[in-house]
């Protein structure tokens, strides 16, 4: 295992690892974790997944006797993942600009390795720590989904999985998923387009007539995906429609989605007596989580910060993360910043300073909560 926090950052976003394909990583972060004494455990969630690894949780023991401290990260990237090669320019790492970087959420593993090697390294005391390294976080948070949440012990816990070193994100939105297919009538675009019921201008209809983008300072809406047709001579008598809402307001995101639901059904309903029908489906991918600037969980991670002369900064996010699985079983969970930027795109970087400041970080906060 490399000691410094840059050397192994690199080492890790060198292995490939887009969701489904973890194993690499897995195997890799089993053995090192095992070399700083920790009790390893992978589960078999990715039998349910399709992938090929399952999560890892550890547990390292500790000398002072409180319950563990919980620190989580997710193994997994966005495509384009593979093949990753890292230029280091003016203390800034980025690729090559043909893939992403990786540093989501690999910066938050290799600032908690480290720190977790500094702190055994010095031999001092300190109270029990869980891991838990979770797959398929990018593609619906599917290992924290599936893990076991039972064996946490912790008195709260820490998703490494934010932007710059300081920021606490303390609240994150509820989602829902939202599949329509919409069913036409097939017919020769050319010859007889009247015999036909074109399911794309329909779907269109009810996009235009439902929510869409920022509904409100808690609440969003977005269509992602539309997939149709066969061919151009075809009037295509099928079309799918994937997109999500979220809102950190539960009554609001009830009904915004009822809304979303009527601007479908009352599209359809025009064509019925054409032929015209519609399968609707929506599922909560997650619920949302809120803590106070005063709870035990954001006051530790704020005293560590100060320690280190950063300033923390609560902020309420709009994005869902494993912390929303976790913070549902009562745990509390908030998200901390690695120094990940513009992820998610080919662009991605991430400071070296972030990465040390990071690390120094998760080892202030581990050695604060043990001297408390």
């Amino acid at each position: 295992m490399q000691k410094d926090v840059i050397d192994y950052f690199m080492q890790l976003i060198s292995i490939d690892s887009e969701s489904l394909n973890e194993r690499a990583m897995i195997d890799t972060l089993t053995r090192d974790l095992q070399e700083l004494g920790a009790s390893t455990f992978e589960d078999t969630c990715h039998h349910n997944t399709g992938g090929n690894a399952g999560n890892l949780f550890a547990t390292i023991p500790g000398s002072i006797n409180k319950p563990p401290i919980l620190l989580c990260a997710h193994v997994d990237t966005v495509k384009p993942g593979n093949g990753i090669k890292a230029v280091i320019e003016d203390g800034v790492i980025h690729s090559d600009g043909t893939t992403i970087l990786g540093s989501d959420d690999k910066s938050g593993i290799a600032e908690i390795m480290i720190a977790l090697k500094r702190i055994k390294e010095s031999g001092k005391a300190h109270a029990p720590v869980e891991v838990l390294f979770t797959i398929s976080e990018e593609i619906g948070l599917l290992g924290a989904k599936g893990f076991d949440k039972s064996r946490l012990k912790s008195a709260f816990g820490y998703a490494l999985d934010s932007h710059r070193v300081g920021e606490l994100v303390i609240g994150a939105p509820s989602q829902n998923s939202f599949k329509m297919i919409i069913h036409g009538r097939e017919a020769h675009a050319g010859v007889e387009p009247e015999k036909g019921l074109n399911a794309i201008r329909i779907a269109s209809q009810a996009i235009s007539a439902m929510p869409l983008g920022r509904i409100d300072f808690e609440t969003t809406c977005n269509i992602g995906i539309i997939q149709g047709g066969d061919a151009t001579n075809i009037v295509p008598n099928k079309v799918t429609i994937r997109g999500e809402a979220r809102s950190h307001n539960p009554e609001k995101l009830e009904k915004i989605s009822a809304e979303i639901r009527q601007a479908f059904e009352s599209t359809v309903q025009r064509y019925a007596s054409e032929g015209a029908s519609l399968e609707f489906i929506c599922k909560t991918e997650y619920n949302s989580y809120r803590a106070k600037e005063d709870d035990p969980v954001v006051q530790l991670a704020s005293k560590a910060l100060r320690k280190l002369e950063i300033e923390p900064r609560p902020v309420v996010g709009g994005g869902g993360s494993d912390a929303n699985i976790i913070a549902a079983t009562g745990l509390p969970m908030i998200i901390t910043g690695t120094g990940m930027d513009k992820v998610h795109t080919v662009h991605e970087s991430i400071e070296i300073d972030q990465l040390i400041k990071g690390t120094r970080f998760i080892e202030e906060l581990i050695l604060t909560y043990s001297e408390e």
